[in-house]
């Protein structure tokens, strides 16, 4: 008996519309789409869905300034903002969130920003070392700094400088052992802490608020 041939396979009948074809073929302003792309990541993020691995866009708030970035989900803080824009004032050091260089604020709280993850931050106020002076005048703290020698080879002065802003900010009428312990987080390999606690206390009284010798 002969075998019938066998049926070729039915064909899948392919989707009139699909979204990569709708983004594809729409033609929309470039503008339109990264901003409903930027909105999306960041619901993803606060969902808590998988994001990744592939690069995503998404937006920073730094120094008060919105800046739109693209990064691979398991991108640092530190990484997003040295690489990408150009925020320099925070420095690469230990890498391990031991040393303190790489110190920013985010909403009000001290951070190592070589272990926040930059998806994390968004939605958050972000702020550096770059945030704190203008054109015409100096932040107390750095101005202190200074005049104080609470410096050396510089890679630690940023964090330290960040630290003892966010420091004050919560604690304005410190003592001297008030500053060795609120500042306990940041390290200098070269050694100016003496300096350094002289400069916060300087900032204290500077900024008004004083401090108990």
């Amino acid at each position: 008996m002969t075998k019938p041939p066998d049926s070729p396979p039915a064909k899948k009948t392919k989707s009139a519309f699909s979204r990569r074809g709708f983004i594809q073929g729409a033609g929309l302003a470039g503008g339109a789409l990264s901003t409903a792309v930027l909105e999306e990541t960041a619901e993803a993020a606060a969902a808590g869905a998988a994001i990744g691995p592939d690069a995503v866009p998404i937006t920073l708030k730094i120094n008060g300034k919105s800046v739109n970035l693209t990064v691979e989900p398991r991108t640092t803080l530190l990484d997003a903002m040295r690489n990408q824009a150009n925020i320099t004032g925070v420095k690469r050091v230990c890498d391990r969130g031991t040393c303190g260089a790489c110190t920013s604020i985010i909403d009000g709280k001290a951070v190592y920003s070589c272990t926040t993850l930059a998806i994390d931050a968004q939605g958050k106020n972000i702020e550096t070392i770059e945030g704190f002076t203008s054109d015409t005048r100096m932040h107390p703290v750095s101005a202190a700094f200074v005049n104080h020698d609470g410096q050396q080879c510089g890679y630690c002065t940023p964090g330290f400088v960040v630290a003892a802003k966010n420091f004050l900010d919560r604690h304005p009428n410190p003592t001297r052992e008030d500053v060795e312990k609120g500042l306990g987080g940041n390290l200098c390999r070269c050694g100016t802490y003496v300096g350094v606690r002289e400069a916060v206390l300087e900032a204290a009284r500077n900024m008004k608020g004083g401090s108990r010798g």
